[in-house]
């Protein structure tokens, strides 16, 4: 199963992932900081996955960036091995936190990942497409937008969908700032907005970084009665 995995990475890791620039200096051809009482410092990090966008996704769930390279266990998104997103997922749908977890690599199976993602129609990506980490770290908090991502343009590639799940608090503003959208959902809980004269529902959900104070089985009430609405369906 080792070698199985090792080799079908290799062949995610192509397509899932863009060449990272880096860049020192920024021009007047390149995106412009954006004003912060706290002066940027380090290098502008370009996002390293493409926006995973299955053609009949009816949902697009959307970070605020991922974490630095250095703490990937796999080239795809949610990838730190600490980050519970793919536990909750996992629980809800198959009611097991470790049906996607690759114990032996301390990772997750990619393969499985993108099968059930494709089948299911969600689509992933993040609110940020280039940032600056202030303090190393991928907390909402230490991280300078320097160019956001044009959600718009993401839905228009998947037009079945009908819901944006946001999972932290930068993401949720950058979302409510691109639509025009006057009130801030309540954790656990949605608000609708217009797109393309078609209502849509912007779902804000709990973060899935073990930072986040509240047990992963409460994450995970949240994130199925979510799933529930959005697909119409019962999970198991």
């Amino acid at each position: 199963m080792g070698e199985f995995f090792i080799i079908t990475t290799q062949l995610f890791v192509s397509f899932f992932m863009t060449a990272q620039k880096k860049e020192k200096n920024i021009n007047s051809n390149k995106p412009q900081r954006n004003s912060s009482s706290t002066p940027m410092t380090g290098e502008i990090e370009r996002h390293p996955f493409e926006p995973f966008l299955p053609k009949n996704a009816k949902l697009l769930m959307l970070g605020s960036f991922p974490p630095a390279e250095h703490r990937w266990t796999m080239p795809f998104y949610y990838p730190n091995y600490i980050n519970d997103m793919w536990r909750i997922v996992g629980f809800i749908f198959f009611n097991d936190k470790e049906h996607f977890v690759f114990h032996e690599q301390k990772s997750f199976y990619v393969d499985k990942l993108i099968s059930f993602l494709t089948d299911k129609g969600i689509a992933l990506f993040d609110t940020a497409t280039a940032i600056i980490r202030t303090k190393g770290t991928a907390a909402d908090k230490d991280l300078e937008v320097v160019e956001t991502t044009d959600v718009a343009a993401l839905l228009d590639k998947i037009p079945q969908c009908t819901a944006i799940v946001t999972t932290g608090e930068k993401a949720t503003e950058v979302l409510m700032q691109q639509f025009g959208i006057k009130e801030k959902p309540k954790v656990g809980c949605f608000v609708t907005f217009t797109f393309n004269n078609k209502e849509m529902k912007l779902y804000r959900m709990p973060s899935s970084s073990r930072a986040y104070p509240m047990k992963i089985e409460r994450k995970a009430e949240f994130y199925k009665q979510m799933f529930n609405d959005v697909f119409e369906c019962d999970n198991q």
